[in-house]
Order: structure tokens, then C-alpha cells, then sequence
């Protein structure tokens, strides 16, 4: 196989760049020329398959699976942001989502392409588990699910401050997202406890990265009970997503440029 480098990084990067872009372009600039929008629709499918196809090649060139350092689950993120807004395209036809959550992706594709990663091969011991790829995939599917509830709540709060009516379809698509992606959470808060059993001898043990996991956890918890107890009071609620998203962040990479990040085991290379 051949050896990844980062000078192969950068051109995928790139290539995926150029497709997403002109897919942006064809499907929201020059959407008045007959069938731009599905071409530009093309165009964003062919940059996602191309990051599913560097992932699988990654993942079976390595011999590992790649969840281990922050660049790897950015890769991950970068590619499930789109997936959530093809699938919410083809089923809702939402062009302005699946536009957000390209260009949401973009970012985590800047970062990986500024801090191109070294991959190795080898994992330590605690990694070498079965619950190692279920605990970080379902976390990943949730933040992913997560991050597409902050586009639109983002959007929500735009449209309210510049005194636009929020549509209701909207708001319950949020919803939709937080209870699938918390779903995630939970079934993932599950898998690390079981891990951190076989791993450490203890289901929990308030390691730092536990704790905001917790924290983010209960957040988003708080957002669904306040639904139900303020249904109408959207803005709120979307201001509450907002700074479980920034927790959901810290829980996720910024431990690991706190103090405490020297007494977790969790924190990424």
C-alpha cells in the first residue's frame, strides 16, 4: 500500500475543497440556470464520497481503527456534517442546510489542513478494546447530529434579531436532531463506562474528559426538559444550544488545553 503522507493529506484536502466549493456555487449562486442545483448537488456527494474514501483507505492502510488524535475525529466530523446534510436534502429538500453544514465542515477541513497529522500505527494498550470504535463512533454520530442542531438554532437566532418569523418546521427539526444526537450521547456515555470497567477496573472515576462529558450530557439534557416546559420560547432554547455546543467542544478537544488535561487519560495526541 502506499505509505500517507501529508503531502497526499493536502491534495485530498484540496480536492474535496474544489468539489464542496463548486458544489456550493452550482447549487446556491447559479441555482436560476436549469439544473444547476442538481449538479451542484453532484458535486457536494463527490467531495463527501472522496472523504469516505480516504477514510477507508486510512483506516485499513493504518490497521487500527482512526479515532486516536484530534486530526482523526475531525476527519470523522468533517465528513458526518455533510452525510447529516445530504440525508436532510434528499428527505426535506433544506438547500440552506445542507449549504450551512458544508461550510460548517469546512472549518474541521482548515484545521486538518493547517495541522496535517503523522499517522502511526500502534495504540496503546487502553485502546486496544472492542469498545474502542463503538464509544467513538456513537460520539461522533451524536456530535455530528449536535453540531447540525446548532446551524439551525444559529439561524433561528438570526432570523428572530433581525425580526423574521422562525418557521416551525425549522424548530422541530432542531428538536429532531438534539433527540437523536443526545440519543448518541447517551448510548456513548454508556460504552465508555463499560470501557473504563474493562480498561481501568471502574465505570467511572471523574476523570476530567468524564466530567465534561457529563456536563455535556446534562445540557443538552436541560435543553429537552425546557422545551417541554417553555415549548414557545424558541430563542431561548436556541441560546441554550449554543452554549452546549461550546461545551460539547471543550468536552471533545479544548480538555486537552486546560491545566486538568494532565490528570486525564482521555485527552487526544
Amino acid at each position: 500500500m502506499i505509505y500517507i503522507t501529508v503531502l497526499n493529506i493536502k491534495i485530498i484536502s484540496v480536492a474535496v475543497v474544489i468539489c464542496w466549493f463548486a458544489g456550493i456555487i452550482l447549487f446556491q449562486i447559479l441555482k436560476k440556470y436549469q439544473k444547476s442545483e442538481k449538479a451542484g448537488f453532484y458535486f457536494i456527494l463527490a467531495g463527501t464520497v472522496i472523504l469516505l474514501i480516504f477514510i477507508t483507505y486510512l483506516w485499513i492502510d493504518l490497521g487500527r481503527p482512526l479515532f486516536k488524535t484530534k486530526g482523526e475525529t475531525r476527519l470523522w466530523y468533517m465528513f458526518l456534517l455533510p452525510v447529516v446534510g445530504i440525508v436532510t436534502y434528499i428527505r426535506w429538500r433544506y438547500k440552506w442546510f445542507l449549504t450551512l453544514s458544508i461550510l460548517f465542515a469546512f472549518i474541521f477541513l482548515f484545521l486538518n489542513y493547517r495541522n496535517p497529522e503523522q499517522f502511526n500505527k500502534t495504540l496503546m494498550p487502553a485502546l486496544q478494546s472492542p469498545w474502542f470504535v463503538p464509544h467513538v463512533i456513537v460520539y461522533m454520530l451524536g456530535y455530528a447530529l449536535l453540531g447540525a442542531s446548532l446551524l439551525v438554532s444559529v439561524k433561528g437566532l438570526i432570523q428572530h434579531y433581525f425580526n423574521k418569523k422562525i418557521p416551525f418546521s425549522e424548530v422541530k427539526m432542531t428538536d429532531n436532531f438534539v433527540y437523536l444526537g443526545f440519543s448518541f450521547l447517551t448510548i456513548g456515555l454508556l460504552f465508555g463506562a463499560l470501557w473504563a470497567k474493562e480498561a481501568w477496573g471502574h465505570y467511572w472515576t471523574w476523570d476530567p474528559k468524564e466530567t465534561w462529558a457529563l456536563l455535556t450530557f446534562l445540557i443538552y439534557l436541560m435543553y429537552l426538559h425546557y422545551r417541554n416546559y417553555a415549548p414557545k420560547n424558541y430563542v431561548g432554547a436556541y441560546w441554550m444550544l449554543v452554549l452546549a455546543f461550546l461545551i460539547l467542544l471543550i468536552a471533545w478537544f479544548g480538555i486537552n488545553y486546560l491545566p486538568i488535561s494532565e490528570e486525564s487519560v482521555h485527552t487526544y495526541n
